[in-house]
């Protein structure tokens, strides 16, 4: 983990750059019923990988399984649910697309973001370095004005030896 806490002073810059909007949404999810917010933390297992995922109303509300989880971690899914128009277009190299069926990065937090706003999160990441790292760097370099391909290009070169084969990620325009 020492390896990516330098990454995280950025996030709190990102974080604190989106916390109006955090907090308007915030607002607007205290004012769920009590129905709906038992609907909104279904859990289940991804049966392919082991992976636990979790129902939440929106990308602004964290699944359950991070309430143990180091808060570096819950930083990188927060930045993660912000971040989904980035990390969709940048494959992982974990392992995970073979061994999960990931796509992306993005589906190392989030495996599905439904219609109404709900989010199906999923905790791959919450045990894998190179996620975290990947979704960091992806989205600081974004921050720092780095077009989608170019974030693209560099991930691919620093991640193209030692690493698994990486997710089947579609190219950005």
């Amino acid at each position: 983990m020492k390896k990516i806490l330098p990454l995280f002073a950025a996030l709190v810059l990102i974080l604190s750059a989106c916390s109006s909007a955090s907090e308007n949404a915030k607002s607007k999810e205290d004012h769920l019923s009590e129905k709906e917010d038992k609907e909104s933390s279904t859990i289940s297992h991804n049966h392919l990988s082991g992976d636990l995922q979790e129902l939440t109303a929106s990308a602004t509300e964290l699944p359950k399984f991070l309430d143990s989880q180091p808060e570096d971690i819950r930083l990188v899914y927060e930045v993660a649910g912000q971040a989904t128009d980035i990390l969709k277009w940048i494959p992982c190299y974990c392992g995970c697309g073979e061994s999960a069926g990931h796509r992306s990065n993005l589906n190392c937090f989030i495996a599905e973001t439904r219609e109404d706003g709900s989010i199906v999160w999923d905790d791959h990441g919450t045990r894998c370095l190179v996620c975290l790292e990947i979704a960091v760097e992806s989205v600081q370099m974004y921050k720092e004005g780095k077009t989608l391909k170019e974030i693209r290009e560099a991930i691919d070169s620093k991640y193209a030896e030692g690493y698994a084969v990486p997710t089947p990620t579609e190219m950005p325009a």
